[in-house]
């Protein structure tokens, strides 16, 4: 079974989550601030992590900014904060959802089910060739089954989230995708997401891409409507 890093300084929220996911069979691994989980990655990377915002000595975006340099673990921040930014801010630095608190135990049972079931065989097997459902449009190869995305021949590392939101545009270029349809590729049936959500993903992508051709702008926005793959690519 999947592997779940649980990080809070509130030792009974670690307590209450982990026997709520050790019973549908998760290993878990915990951690009381973002210094010790840090280390905890390095030697045993867990499948998903679930972070406190508001930590002692590493605080969870501090943590986030961190993994986010070597690795695309999925995270799901807990936040007791109302303040918007903050989760733009995490959304921008590759967060892939958020639960406020209080919350419901089986809300995040949902939530981390949802995210293993995308993350499932998103890493590529060495020298692996595009099977059939793959994209190819232009310069980007995107394969579903394997999670793996290219541009140029160049691998581009995309959290699960960014990756289907580029596969829901790149599977019909030209056609405009609305915010909302680009939520619900993403993030299916769960609750309501902010539409600037939609937004700090698409800035992350391009970001992404442009590290590797500056030139890149295949994603195009349409003011007020939402966004589309170029036509023709």
């Amino acid at each position: 079974m999947p592997t779940i890093a649980l990080v809070d300084d509130d030792r009974n929220i670690l307590t209450s989550v982990s026997i709520a996911l050790e019973a549908e069979g998760y290993q878990i691994q915990t951690f009381t601030d973002g210094t010790s989980a840090l280390a905890g990655f390095s030697k045993n990377p867990p499948d998903i992590a679930i972070l406190d915002i508001k930590m002692p000595r590493m605080d969870g975006m501090e943590l986030l900014r961190r993994m986010r340099q070597t690795s695309e673990i999925p995270v799901i921040f807990l936040t007791s904060k109302d303040e918007e930014i903050d989760e733009l801010f995490g959304l921008k630095m590759g967060a892939d959802d958020f639960i406020r608190k209080p919350f419901s135990q089986r809300l995040l049972v949902e939530r981390v089910k949802t995210i293993l079931r995308r993350s499932q065989s998103r890493e590529p097997a060495n020298n692996a060739k595009p099977v059939a459902g793959a994209i190819e449009r232009g310069k980007l190869v995107m394969d579903p089954e394997r999670h793996s995305c290219t541009w140029a021949e160049k691998s581009v590392v995309l959290t699960v989230t960014e990756f289907l939101i580029l596969q829901a545009l790149a599977q019909r270029p030209g056609i405009v995708k609305s915010r909302d349809s680009l939520m619900d590729a993403a993030y299916e049936d769960q609750v309501y997401v902010d539409d600037r959500t939609i937004d700090s993903h698409i800035k992350r992508l391009r970001k992404k891409f442009k590290a590797i051709d500056n030139d890149f702008d295949v994603i195009e926005t349409l003011y007020g409507v939402g966004y589309r793959f170029k036509e023709g690519m």
